[in-house]
């Protein structure tokens, strides 16, 4: 959808984008099975960790993250690995007015938290308040902490109101997961929310945060982001054609 709108308006009228159902064990041979016209693959968990270790080489928030997004298939055949998510939320939050040496606070503890931390530590930040249900979960997200430079602050879910005095608070938990917070949390003045979901949207979070104020982009806007270097790297089109890929985001998520 994305994709094919900006292939469409680059003028690459054979390219296409299409998708594939693929268990995780299945992903080696699906890259091995692929012929010399595939340019690339997006990747969705929880297929971001076996595609890092298919790929001969891999980018440094790649490698520090422990999760890629994309292959990108190179002149001698083999694939490499990148991890978009983490400069897509970087501009997100750049966008929103998020600027350098922030206080962040992340909450949950999967594999888009430690994109958030690579964000943080894009942002200058050395120290990000990590609040999840389980205490392990901060400790799984240590080994990409420690390679990105970046020390984890934690706090149990039930402080998780008192760590919203943060210049940006990046949600990464499931539906529904932080819906008890709407009615508790206080943002700082001038402070950005980043919610990971889009649908439902706004959830109560984002619309709290709305409501006072505060600057709030989705997880639709890092749909966006993440696509634009994906494209990049997929076609050599510099830059990518962001308003035909917005408008058939756009048109995509007004119809759901």
């Amino acid at each position: 959808m994305i994709h094919n709108a900006g292939f469409a308006a680059a003028g690459l009228r054979s390219w296409t984008y299409t998708s594939f159902e693929c268990a995780e064990a299945e992903l080696g041979d699906l890259v091995a099975g692929l012929g010399p016209e595939w340019a690339g693959l997006s990747l969705t968990m929880p297929l971001k960790e076996a595609g890092l270790a298919l790929a001969a080489a891999a980018s440094p928030v790649a490698v520090a993250t422990g999760a890629a997004n994309t292959l990108v298939r190179r002149p001698d055949g083999t694939w490499y690995a990148d991890n978009t998510d983490v400069p897509g939320m970087i501009r997100v939050l750049e966008d929103a007015g998020l600027r350098r040496g922030p206080a962040v606070t992340v909450l949950g503890g999967g594999g888009t938290a430690r994109a958030a931390l690579a964000a943080a530590a894009g942002f200058g930040a050395t120290e990000v308040t990590v609040v999840t249900r389980r205490p392990e979960a901060r400790d799984e997200l240590a080994p990409a902490a420690a390679a990105l430079g970046v020390t984890i602050v934690g706090r149990d879910w039930s402080r998780a109101a008192s760590a919203f005095d943060a210049d940006a608070v990046i949600s990464t938990v499931p539906k529904g997961a932080a819906d008890e917070l709407a009615t508790a949390v206080r943002f700082s003045p001038g402070a950005v929310l980043f919610d990971a979901i889009y649908d439902p949207w706004p959830t109560p979070l984002a619309a709290a945060a709305q409501r006072q104020g505060v600057r709030v982009v989705s997880g639709l806007d890092l749909l966006l982001a993440q696509a634009l270097g994906q494209f990049e790297q997929f076609t050599g089109v510099v830059p990518a054609p962001e308003s035909a890929m917005r408008a058939a985001l756009t048109a995509a998520a007004g119809s759901r």
